[in-house]
């Protein structure tokens, strides 16, 4: 498999880009996307076949769930529970990097969740993933684009490094700030829980 690289520029995605990225994935296929923090691997979040597959690629273990990205909050009512305090921290942080768990409703398959019944999502803050997303019509993945235990890349030569030949597509936006991950944040408890610390500060 040869992987395409594409020129995007990740704040103003050309309409034309995110179609051809867009239409990779409509038939199954990977791509790599830069990310406010790195880049990362990009497939339809609801097949389980794709899960699967980015589980493969990475060498992650299937007991850790993958987590989200949508183009718009109004889109995570179609595969989550969300309450009212989800809501107010959509309101507060999105577009940006705090990761809300959820619980997931039945469509979600198990295999992206690890079987917890809960599935971790967020509103990326750069455009071209919300452009992805919105053109995919639903919930994207976006695992860093690294081999399990390795470190996050910022830059498609580490991408092609893990998995050129392995991925139909990169979208080349150029290096990624890196910096600390999502905050992820439980809100299926009470009070909620912090599971990673990362960009956004939750006071206790």
């Amino acid at each position: 498999m040869q992987t395409q690289v594409l020129a995007v520029d990740p704040l103003a995605p050309a309409a034309d880009v995110v179609a051809r990225a867009a239409a990779v994935m409509d038939a199954g296929g990977v791509v790599a996307l830069p990310t406010e923090t790195f880049y990362g691997l990009a497939v339809r979040a609801l097949d389980a076949a794709l899960v699967r597959r980015l589980f493969a690629l990475k060498g992650r273990p299937e007991s850790r769930p993958i987590l989200v990205l949508v183009d718009e909050p109004r889109r995570v009512g179609d595969f989550a529970e969300v309450n009212d305090l989800a809501r107010a921290l959509m309101a507060r942080h999105w577009p940006g990097p705090l990761t809300l768990v959820l619980r997931a409703r039945d469509m979600v398959p198990a295999e992206l969740t690890a079987g917890s019944g809960t599935i971790g999502v967020r509103q990326s803050g750069y455009p071209v993933a919300r452009a992805l997303a919105a053109a995919a019509g639903g919930p994207i993945t976006a695992p860093s684009a690294n081999l399990t235990g390795h470190a996050p890349p910022t830059t498609v030569t580490e991408v092609l490094a893990a998995f050129d030949h392995r991925i139909e597509m990169v979208l080349d936006g150029g290096e990624t700030p890196g910096g600390p991950p999502s905050t992820v944040l439980d809100v299926t408890v009470d009070p909620p829980r912090v599971l990673r610390d990362g960009a956004v500060k939750i006071a206790p």
